[in-house]
């Protein structure tokens, strides 16, 4: 019988499971857990030696827990914090996530690129850093939300969120100087593509949204292999929890079961 390797999927609260789903098409044979740090969440409101005191040990716990064969930790703050101090800390391969600025830069024709993230995102030196790299004479935006993620949450959970509410986070993401106007934006924050239907909507013209996800599922099949393609006997539904121990909520289980078909289950 073929090894099922374990998958963990960690981020600050529910926009990860955009990645998990991207990451289960890619090896449906895996077994996945994924866990939201709520009893953390929003990151955005603390301090970056914070998150990098809170995530760094309960990584290790969960590592100790489950024994996965690679974590990805799908969320762009704790990836731009914590990388190299998971990596020095436990020999599990990590997968992290950072905003798509190359491949959004590469793919623009008008040149002008936003990069759509957290306020914290947006202002780390790590993002200016990959704008230097990678825009490759782009013009790019950087545009902080405070609420998006939050916003996200409160969706799923079942709330209403207004277009008003919603168009006010995104309308700075959209520049036009008379000669180009912007035809990409990236979301660097995994909660974002949770609102992505709404944001289509509600764009004042059609741009690429680069969602994260999709990269993120090929570097895990370059680092495990491509698998067998099939899922295993149990059908083997990721498993979802919560660091604050409550149960998921039900538009979290109606998500689930949409993306994840008979795989889903909390």
């Amino acid at each position: 019988m073929p090894h099922r390797p374990t998958i963990l999927v960690f981020d600050s609260g529910l926009g990860g499971l955009t990645v998990l789903r991207e990451i289960v098409r890619a090896r449906p044979d895996a077994r996945y857990i994924y866990v939201a740090d709520d009893a953390f969440f929003p990151y955005g409101q603390h301090s970056e030696d914070a998150i990098v005191a809170r995530v760094v040990p309960v990584i290790g716990e969960l590592i100790a827990l489950h024994r996965p064969e690679l974590v990805v930790i799908a969320c762009n703050t704790a990836s731009t914090l914590v990388m190299g101090h998971l990596r020095r800390a436990f020999p599990v391969p990590f997968v992290g996530t950072v905003p798509a600025i190359k491949p959004a830069c590469a793919g623009s024709r008008s040149r002008r690129v936003s990069v759509l993230g957290t306020s914290g995102t947006v202002k780390r030196e790590y993002t200016k850093a990959l704008i230097r790299d990678f825009a490759g004479g782009c013009d790019v935006t950087l545009v902080g939300s405070a609420h998006l993620a939050s916003q996200a949450e409160a969706e799923l959970g079942g709330a209403t969120i207004s277009d008003h509410d919603l168009l006010k986070e995104i309308t700075a993401c959209f520049v036009d100087d008379g000669s180009a106007k912007t035809d990409t934006v990236v979301l660097a924050c995994t909660h974002y593509p949770l609102l992505l239907t709404r944001f289509i909507a509600l764009a004042p013209w059609p741009v690429t949204w680069i969602d994260p996800a999709p990269a993120i599922a090929r570097r895990v099949v370059d680092l495990l292999g491509p698998g067998d393609g099939q899922a295993d006997d149990a059908g083997a539904p990721p498993k979802i929890l919560y660091t604050s121990g409550k149960p998921p909520a039900p538009p979290l289980l109606r998500m689930s079961a949409a993306y994840f078909g008979t795989r889903s289950a909390a």
